[in-house]
């Protein structure tokens, strides 16, 4: 049988491979065995006796760590599961495997699997099938993700599972030995190990369809490989540091280099999903610099091109409140240095809202500190287009969903490009075949390759369509402000 998988694929990365953690064991232990002597090719009896001896006690740190490693896997184990996919697409059946960790909420009780959007995305709740460490396989009850983190939050109506310990990805450093635990290539209940190779990757290219925002990865020598997705990253604590989620890969599989989402933002991503059914995302109103270089921090009076460029600030706005200005250069946000523009719209989404939050800008080579108070990215947006007046929306019974004739006022209120023509979606049924596909304030542009000028243009081509299927051209703005195209189908 082949499996497709979605695994994503970043740039490959250039990093030792599985042997960095054989010659950090060995760098670990030399003044140890340094003192050791030679060891002979022919070994008389009583020295082949002292040799096995030696071998055979566990009187030493390499024993000690070895020990170690196989009490985490016997705790780990029970808590990850298996998770296998079934959905139909247009290139026919596609099966997907991955994985996922056992959670308990503080706020919500319940059993919960955690694990990627990618895995279980756009598949009916009857063909998500998670097997558990006894064997037993049940169906998900409901399932909330989000895309922007590629998380997914997946509700159990079972008991008694044993679930896994968080641990502070914060404090993790580069060198840690890990555990990556998963079920590459449908195997369940493998273990791999390996150390933390890097902190803080982000920009990365996840694939073409990517709509990942929050980049700020782990990266890691262990190997992850196709349905790895999902599981959890153990440290020597046995806590959880991270979820599984990305591969560098010029072949598909495992080449020394794996991306694992922090713990801290995999669990404020849980949390906010159980309690609220989304991800509350800040928004700070300020286009960014995202070719910051030298010259152009020369001319600003720096050294050197770190922290984010603002080279536009929008109206009614944090960042206009705040008294932002073109060519302000963030350099610290809420307590913490930003490195470039992706670090920033990471830090920045994902703060809390309705609080003053210390922001530290060069500005004309000196520092200015101000205090900036966070909204709320979908209120913004709920406030510049009215959905409750009648006038502004108009049910499509068909499709599900309440859609608005787009113009110049809305355009502007939005972001979109002036000009901007098609239908707003207002409001998507939940009931309704788009619900997880359309998103609030996606403006369909064509259906079956028609411009839509107005509702009537949709009301014709669904009459017209007689059971056909039709593409819908979807614009997009994304949260990091990026126009984007996306294609949906309907059947």
């Amino acid at each position: 049988m082949t499996i497709v998988h979605s695994k994503y694929r970043g740039r490959p990365l250039s990093i030792a491979g599985c042997c960095l953690g054989i010659g950090l064991l060995a760098g670990l232990f030399a003044d140890r065995w340094a003192g050791y002597p030679a060891i002979e090719a022919n070994p008389s009896e009583t020295a082949r006796e002292s040799l096995i001896k030696e071998v055979s006690s566990r009187n030493d740190m390499v024993f000690a760590l070895s020990d170690r490693m196989a009490k985490i896997a016997k705790l780990t184990n029970p808590s990850v599961v298996h998770i296998q996919s079934e959905r139909q697409t247009r290139r026919g059946l596609v099966e997907e495997t991955g994985s996922g960790a056992i959670v308990w909420s503080d706020r919500r009780p319940g059993t919960y699997v955690i694990t990627n959007r990618h895995v279980v995305d756009g598949t009916e709740l009857d063909r998500i099938q998670v097997q558990f460490y006894d064997g037993r396989v049940v169906n998900p009850t409901w399932i909330r993700s989000d895309r922007f983190t590629d998380l997914a939050v997946m509700f159990l109506d079972i008991k008694g599972q044993q679930p896994v310990r968080w641990g502070d990805s914060n404090r993790c450093e580069i060198g840690n030995i890990v555990l990556a635990v998963g079920s590459p290539f449908g195997l369940s209940q493998t273990i791999t190990y390996g150390i933390v190779s890097a902190k803080g990757r982000r920009a990365l290219e996840l694939g073409p369809n990517s709509d990942v925002l929050n980049q700020d990865f782990l990266q890691t020598d262990a190997a992850i490989n196709p349905g790895n997705s999902g599981g959890p990253l153990i440290n020597l604590q046995g806590e959880v540091i991270g979820i599984n989620t990305a591969i560098a890969s010029n072949s598909g599989g495992n080449e020394g280099v794996g991306f694992s989402i922090p713990s801290n933002l995999a669990r404020k991503v849980m949390e906010e999903l159980l309690e609220y059914g989304r991800v509350q995302r800040a928004y700070l109103g300020v286009k960014l610099d995202s070719n910051f270089n030298t010259a152009t921090a020369s001319r600003l009076k720096l050294d050197r091109p770190q922290g984010a460029r603002v080279v536009e600030v929008y109206p009614n706005t944090p960042a206009e409140r705040a008294q932002f200005k073109v060519d302000d250069v963030v350099v610290r946000f809420n307590q913490e240095s930003v490195q470039d523009e992706n670090h920033l719209i990471n830090l920045v989404s994902l703060a809390p809202l309705n609080t003053g939050l210390e922001t530290i800008l060069i500005r004309d080579g000196r520092r200015v500190t101000v205090q900036v108070t966070l909204s709320d990215r979908e209120e913004l947006q709920q406030r510049a287009v009215a959905p409750e007046d009648p006038s502004k929306g108009y049910p499509v019974e068909e499709l599900g969903m309440t859609v608005h004739q787009m113009d110049p006022e809305t355009a502007q209120s939005l972001g979109y490009p002036s000009g901007s023509s098609g239908l707003l979606v207002v409001k998507v049924d939940p009931a309704s075949q788009l619900a997880g596909k359309l998103q609030r304030y996606d403006l369909i542009e064509e259906a079956a390759r028609t411009p839509l000028n107005s509702v009537n243009d949709l009301k014709q081509v669904l009459e017209e369509r007689n059971r056909a299927t039709i593409v819908l051209k979807i614009k997009r703005k994304s949260a990091a402000g990026v126009m984007e195209t996306h294609m949906i189908v309907l059947k």
